[in-house]
């Protein structure tokens, strides 16, 4: 078994909020997911292949009417990070989001991470790349398992497929 080093955690307290989407499309019979190859400048797995997702940013709720009457709470926090993380990252409209897992690991800078890990059936759109990725490619699970994929990521893939698969 793998000894892990857990680096020293800052805050027992906060964590980085993450949402992760697998964006799936049924191509010529076969499901294809969209992967992205990190930036080599990225903090986590740098030059890793990946799903398109990233950080709960507070103006993802802030300048927004909160829910609640009194001390202020927003609904949907979460999702809209999520979408505006899919437009800012690869730039394509996507269907209703579906939970798939939440994941948690600590970065190598001692900052807790969870990650809601997402599904959702590709809309519309052409993959436009900001700088967080360097390349991207439309994959069959058979496919990604040929990628330097980041560790539970073709794992994900796999248990979409099969979601995606009964459903027909």
């Amino acid at each position: 078994m793998a000894k892990y080093i857990i680096p020293e955690i800052k805050d027992r307290e906060l964590h980085r909020i993450v949402t992760t989407t697998i964006i799936y499309k049924k191509t010529k019979g076969a499901y294809t997911y969209l992967i992205t190859k990190r930036s080599p400048t990225k903090k986590v797995h740098p030059n890793k292949w990946t799903v398109p997702g990233g950080g709960l940013e507070v103006h993802d709720y802030i300048h927004t009417k909160p829910s609640t009457v009194g001390a202020p709470q927003w609904y949907g926090a979460l999702n809209n990070s999520l979408v505006r993380e899919i437009h800012e990252e690869v730039g394509l409209k996507i269907g209703k989001p579906e939970f798939l897992v939440d994941i948690t690991f600590i970065r190598p800078d001692g900052i807790p991470v969870i990650i809601f890990s997402y599904f959702a059936k590709f809309i519309s759109g052409n993959v436009k790349l900001d700088d967080d990725a360097v390349d991207f490619k439309w994959v069959t699970l058979k496919e990604a398992k040929k990628y330097d994929l980041i560790d539970g990521i073709w794992g994900e893939i796999r248990d979409v497929e099969k979601i995606v698969k009964k459903r027909k």
